[in-house]
């Protein structure tokens, strides 16, 4: 059913004093909250809920504000959760009128929430966000038009990939499945696996790769025969064959590969298979696991610092100029105004977009001083990464799936922005107070100066 919406409480309660008779309504986050059309997200996702069956959902602005206060602080499920508990202003920020003492939801109610949103329809949070920060001056429409345009990596949560590594995790899955299934092994092999993938680790670490790659060869001998033996002892049982479908899938894949293919063909982890193996030159990370993701931020120094217009994952690694025109698209399309120029470097050479509008890193004709002020502000889009990946969750994401990916990256943007938006009310509100503290002074400091005189 569709979430119930709050009613209001016109009579005050008698022994519980309400939320903002609590707090300072000077806070950013209370200010924030009043900026934020939380009525919006009701209109958006409304029509993901039937109407008669099922329980009534949570309210729709307690998930997206429990979500917008993760992503601002690079928090988990279950942290936000405990601030939830713990902070009048996290509740205020979430829609309730008085002080809970209880969780109103279960931790996995997020996951759940965010599966059914899904990453198109979690791009009204960005919007907002920017909304929010237009209406409360910290960005203008001509800093939306002038726009700056990169690629990274968005690392997953997963571990290192070793050929050691990952036979050791197929056998230690199957092996669960087996005895969760009821299907009885010749050999379980767990206890000399755990010992061969320890040793080809301390082998690899002295230097000694050939004894190293006999240990990895037993490792592959056992994962294959645990794959034969589970295949016939599962044939003819169609409940048992359901259950191992996709990770037999995985270990046959597993079992293909050699360690000189390349491709998206090859399985980095068994948890997470869509995972990719990324270059990007760096000096300390030479290869990244994750997924390759496109972010457009602005370009000109707005008041309020440089927010995130636009973002995009994008799954097998494609060429940063071919996925140009769709970040320009989608970055119209979130900012209700079109983009007059894009700045990008030289790795979009070729790229498919309108070349007019486009400049690139190091191009020299056609360009006025305005195109080379603002070219030489492109390479600001690098501390903007940095802390969306430092103060965020870009640099590790536990969301699930390529749709886990889209989620997190949206999520991470709008949190960024909301984060330049706490900074730029608090300074506000700072600006303002000495202010008045100025003009208080100057008050008390002028009869004095009267009868001086």
């Amino acid at each position: 059913m569709r979430p119930k919406q709050p009613t209001a409480e016109d009579q005050d309660d008698l022994f519980r004093a309400r939320l903002a008779n609590l707090v300072d309504r000077r806070h950013p986050l209370v200010r924030l909250a009043g900026l934020i059309d939380w009525g919006r997200f009701e209109a958006a996702f409304g029509p993901l809920y039937t109407d008669a069956t099922g329980r009534p959902g949570l309210p729709t602005r307690l998930m997206v504000g429990l979500h917008l206060l993760k992503h601002m602080d690079g928090l988990s499920d279950e942290a936000v959760c405990a601030r939830y508990l713990d902070s009048p202003y996290a509740q205020l920020f979430c829609g309730e009128t008085h002080f809970r003492h209880g969780l109103p939801l279960d931790r996995s109610s997020m996951t759940r929430w965010r599966r059914r949103i899904g990453p198109e329809r979690l791009e009204v949070l960005l919007t907002e966000s920017l909304a929010a920060a237009r209406q409360c001056g910290a960005v203008e429409e001509k800093h939306l038009r002038r726009v700056t345009v990169d690629t990274t990596v968005a690392p997953k949560a997963v571990t290192h990939p070793t050929d050691s590594k990952l036979l050791h995790r197929g056998i230690e899955i199957l092996a669960r499945l087996a005895r969760r299934h009821g299907v009885r092994l010749r050999q379980s092999y767990l206890r000399v696996a755990k010992r061969a993938r320890r040793e080809a680790a301390k082998l690899i670490h002295s230097g000694r790769r050939r004894q190293a790659e006999r240990q990895v060869r037993r490792l592959r001998t056992w994962l294959g025969r645990l794959f034969r033996d589970i295949g016939r002892k599962i044939a003819g049982d169609a409940a048992a064959a359901a259950a191992f479908d996709g990770p037999l899938a995985l270990i046959a894949r597993l079992l293909r590969q050699r360690r000189e293919d390349r491709g998206r063909d090859k399985l980095y982890s068994l948890h997470a298979p869509e995972v990719e193996c990324i270059g990007k030159g760096k000096a300390h990370a030479r290869y990244e696991f994750g997924v390759k993701v496109s972010i457009a931020t602005t370009n000109g120094a707005a008041p309020g610092g440089q927010f995130v217009l636009g973002a995009r994952a994008l799954p097998g690694n494609p060429y940063d100029g071919h996925t140009l025109a769709a970040q320009i698209a989608q970055t119209e399309r979130l900012t209700g105004v079109g983009v007059e120029r894009a700045y990008v470097d030289r790795g979009y050479r070729g790229h498919d977009a309108d070349r007019a509008r486009v400049i690139l890193s190091g191009q020299k004709r056609g360009l006025t001083p305005t195109m080379r002020r603002e070219r030489r502000r492109r390479a600001a889009i690098e501390p903007v990464i940095g802390h969306m990946k430092s103060d965020g969750h870009l640099g590790r994401n536990f969301l699930l799936g390529t749709e886990g990916d889209a989620a997190n990256l949206i999520l991470a943007a709008a949190g960024h922005n909301l984060r330049l938006l706490r900074a730029w009310l608090a300074r506000l509100l700072a600006l303002l107070l000495s202010s008045l503290l100025a003009a208080h002074r100057m008050g008390l400091a002028r009869p004095a100066r009267l009868a001086d005189a």
